[in-house]
């Protein structure tokens, strides 16, 4: 397992990540499957037509419906879901915090109640490593607490101390998970979380610490939750460079299409998010001139592809007109076509971001990619 730096532009970094499930070409955009499948009715062969990576799945839902242990027993979450290529597995500890409503944080983990049933559940780092072992995922996240951007500095202190000591757990149980004969997938990678909200001096310490654990990967969590993109960015700006350079870095749950750009400049590699396809099910699509929303009136008759030239399996095929037709009848395949379509533009565009990379023509196809997207179509 190697994460190779191949080029550099200014922060902007352009790797190459081998792991057991194959190679990642970075920057890359992870398609966001929860429950192991990408909402809106699309299926593993899609995700490989429309130029997929990396699938993420969460850890929380797919331990709080179907099960890990029975995911465990039909021989993991690749096999699973019939998918060959590397996936991403999240911590849990996001959803514990976000959708638990009541629960009990305490030094060995949290207790809560399932948003499914009701059934009161523990998770600590112990239990989330064990969870994601058994789905055998290619990178398993730590167990963290993910505190609001906005809490004040003492609770992120005391949050983000319990985190370093919980990450230190989550190390020592995945070696120990790694090195048993039962284990699905023994060469399983841990990234470590950097947290911080959005106290620089906070995320700059964190970041030393975990980097001395030398980890596989690390990631920055605890962003997009209620600060400003201005604040993200500052973050950014702070913390990354005292993340190891030579290992991934990975900004979790964010972004816009120019929330990547601007992080690619900024020396991150691995993103995830719920936009393009949340977006995709709502009829509102990405384009090289902006985001068109299906629903509007001005598109009935229109019988143009979503994007002239884009090569998606809607593109090719189908017009607005008739996309916005299946949308407003609430046919499925309408949801699912706006789906594939941003998923495959986030996609392409990650793939244009390491063309420019490697031509070294970055900054100037940044710029170009935003003016183009800000100024709308003709």
């Amino acid at each position: 397992m190697k994460y190779e730096l191949l080029k550099t532009e200014g922060r902007a970094k352009r790797g190459r990540f081998h792991t057991v499930h194959g190679v990642i070409e970075t920057p890359v955009f992870m398609n966001v499957g929860t429950v192991a499948a990408i909402k809106g009715a699309v299926s593993t062969d899609d995700l490989r037509q429309i130029k997929t990576q990396v699938e993420l799945s969460n850890t929380y839902h797919l331990h709080v419906r179907t099960g890990d242990k029975l995911i465990k027993e039909l021989g993991g979450l690749h096999k699973f879901m019939a998918w060959d290529k590397p996936i991403l597995t999240d911590s849990g500890g996001f959803q514990v915090f976000s959708l638990a409503g009541i629960r009990k944080i305490k030094e060995e983990g949290v207790t809560f109640n399932s948003h499914i049933d009701g059934r009161k559940i523990f998770m600590g780092p112990e239990e989330s490593m064990q969870i994601q072992s058994n789905l055998g995922s290619t990178i398993a996240m730590a167990f963290d607490e993910c505190p609001p951007a906005l809490a004040e500095r003492k609770y992120v202190e005391d949050s983000v101390a319990r985190t370093t000591r919980w990450l230190h757990r989550c190390k020592a149980e995945m070696a120990r998970l790694n090195s048993l004969d039962d284990t699905i997938n023994k060469e399983q990678l841990l990234f470590g979380i950097n947290q911080g909200a959005i106290y620089n001096d906070i995320r700059i310490e964190h970041a030393k610490t975990i980097s001395e654990l030398d980890l596989p990967g690390y990631a920055v969590g605890g962003l997009a939750v209620g600060e400003s993109h201005e604040q993200m960015y500052d973050v950014l700006d702070h913390v990354v460079p005292y993340l190891p350079q030579n290992k991934p870095t990975y900004l979790m749950g964010v972004g816009t299409p120019a929330n990547i750009l601007e992080a690619v400049e900024r020396g991150v590699d691995f993103f995830d998010c719920v936009y393009p396809s949340r977006n995709g099910r709502h009829g509102h699509v990405y384009t090289n001139h902006g985001k068109l929303n299906l629903f509007n009136q001005k598109f009935e008759k229109d019988m143009r592809p979503i994007e002239e030239g884009c090569g998606c399996p809607a593109c090719r095929t189908y017009s607005r007109a008739y996309i916005r037709h299946l949308l407003k009848a609430k046919e499925m395949l309408g949801m699912r076509l706006c789906v594939l379509h941003n998923l495959y533009f986030y996609n392409t565009m990650m793939e244009e971001i390491r063309d420019a990379l490697d031509a070294g023509m970055f900054a100037t196809y940044k710029k170009n990619k935003l003016a183009s997207m800000e100024a709308g179509e003709d």
